[in-house]
Parts: structure tokens; C-alpha cells; sequence
């Protein structure tokens, strides 16, 4: 009976959901991947699934908990002088604590906090759709816009302050964009299945092909492929999706190994 269940209509808005966060997520982990940022995702994850479960307790969406607690971390980050790895090591270990600690404040609280960390795409419903498709759209109209201004700070540190060119437009819109993406991602999949789609598709790609639009493509590639097979494989095996989806990425790590593997020919062929 699994089988029949992938065709079910009950289950066409929470495939849609994650589709299109698998497309949208992919995208903004490629920036977050070339700035060196990626472990901010999990570390606003982590406090978006404690914002989820402060609005559960107080009877909120759980979407405005998320992201007027995830918020509040992004305006405190920003407001520190410098911010490392060590910071969002924090971030990642208050998010955990206060979700598990706020969940014993109410009944089934470890079972609702398990599913902000962990997943919930089978009870999605219509704003989660919503909001997944914003965030695509969003993403796909300012990426444009938005990537090249990223890319010149990232490899030309000094060039929008030598040519008095204002860079707070565009850090505040990537700012914006990546609460967004973690917010919405982990009410909608979880945190941990949220920071492997905006980690591992990126982490593969960057190394198996030049380019950086050939890069962003193979990442959205791995990321929507990686997530239909997910799917399938949680309806046909009756399994949770969001641990089989998170291991499903991360089997694509050893695809690593073909880039040296390239590289290593090319130098023994350039030997010859």
C-alpha cells in the first residue's frame, strides 16, 4: 500500500513544500557555502525551531515564533563587532537547549520539539506551501542582483569601500534571505534536514565542477534529485523523511573523491 500512497492527494501539498525549498535552500546554501558561512545556517536553525516552539507554547503560529526569535539573533549578531564560528557554536547549542527546555513546559512537548528538529514535511499544510514558494521566488528574482555583489566582497574585500559604493543594501538583503530560508525550512522539514540541504548540495558541487553558475546548477541539481528520491524512498520504505532525506544528502559526500580523482588525471595526462 505504500506504494499508492506517493499518488495520494493528502500528500501532494507537503511534496510541493519540499520541493520547492529544495530548490530555494540549494540556491541561498551556494551563497552561504562561498562566503564561509554555512554553519550560520544551523545556528539559525537551531533558534528558529526554539522561536517554533516559544509560539507553540504561547499559542502562536508557530512561523511568527520562529521568526521574531531567529530575528532577534540575526539583529544581535549584527550588532557584534565581529562574528565567527564560535558564535554560531552558540547559537547552535542555545537553539537546542531552549527547544528542548521549552517543550517541558507543555504536553507532548518532546515530540513537538523532536519535529521542529527533525522534521515534519507530512503535516505541512497551506501556509507552510506559501511560504515555500515566497522564498523560491524571492530567491530566484534578487539572485541576480544579489550574487555578484557577494561575490566581489567575497575575492575583492576592499572594492565597494574604495569605490565609496554602499555595501549595507546587499548584506542586509542576504541577511534577510538567509532568516527567511532557515525559518521557513525548519518549520516546514526541521533544522537538521533545513542545514544539510543549504550545506551538503553546495559542499559537493564546489568541487566537482568550474564555474560558479555551473556550480549553483549542479548544487539545485543534487538538492531537488536528492529530494524526489528522499520522498519515494520514505513513502515506499515507511520511514520518517526528514532522517532518511539528511542521510540521503550526505551519501553524496564521497562524490568529493571524483574531483580528485579528476584532478589527479589531468595532472598525470599534463605529465605526459
Amino acid at each position: 500500500m505504500s506504494e499508492w500512497l506517493i499518488f495520494d492527494p493528502l500528500f501532494r501539498v507537503p511534496f510541493l513544500v519540499g520541493l520547492f525549498l529544495a530548490a530555494g535552500l540549494s540556491l541561498i546554501g551556494a551563497l552561504l557555502r562561498m562566503r564561509n558561512e554555512w554553519l550560520a545556517a544551523l545556528g539559525l536553525a537551531q533558534i528558529a525551531a526554539a522561536g517554533g516552539m516559544i509560539g507553540v507554547l504561547f499559542h502562536w503560529p508557530a512561523l511568527v515564533g520562529a521568526f521574531a526569535v531567529a530575528g532577534t539573533a540575526m539583529l544581535v549578531r549584527a550588532a557584534l563587532p565581529k562574528v565567527g564560528n564560535s558564535h554560531y557554536a552558540v547559537m547552535i547549542l542555545l537553539g537546542w537547549s531552549a527547544t528542548l527546555l521549552v517543550g517541558s513546559f507543555m504536553d507532548h512537548g518532546r515530540t513537538i520539539g523532536e519535529s521542529f528538529l527533525l522534521g515534519q514535511l507530512y503535516f505541512t499544510y497551506l501556509p507552510h506551501l506559501i511560504g515555500a514558494i515566497a522564498l523560491l521566488v524571492v530567491t530566484i528574482v534578487v539572485f541576480p542582483w544579489l550574487s555578484p555583489r557577494l561575490l566581489t566582497a567575497r575575492f575583492f574585500p576592499d572594492f565597494h569601500t574604495a569605490n565609496r559604493i554602499p555595501a549595507w543594501p546587499y548584506r542586509v538583503l542576504f541577511g534577510l534571505l538567509t532568516l527567511m530560508a532557515t525559518v521557513v525550512g525548519t518549520v516546514s522539514i526541521g533544522a537538521f534536514p533545513t542545514f544539510a540541504l543549504l550545506f551538503m548540495p553546495p559542499w559537493v558541487a564546489f568541487v566537482l565542477v568550474d564555474g560558479w553558475m555551473r556550480s549553483v546548477a549542479l548544487s539545485m541539481g543534487l538538492a531537488v534529485g536528492g529530494y524526489i528520491l528522499a520522498f519515494v524512498l520514505a513513502m515506499l520504505l515507511d520511514l520518517p523523511f526528514g532522517p532518511i532525506f539528511t542521510a540521503l544528502l550526505v551519501s553524496f559526500g564521497p562524490l568529493r573523491f571524483l574531483a580528485g580523482m579528476r584532478r589527479s588525471a589531468l595532472s598525470r595526462f599534463g605529465a605526459v
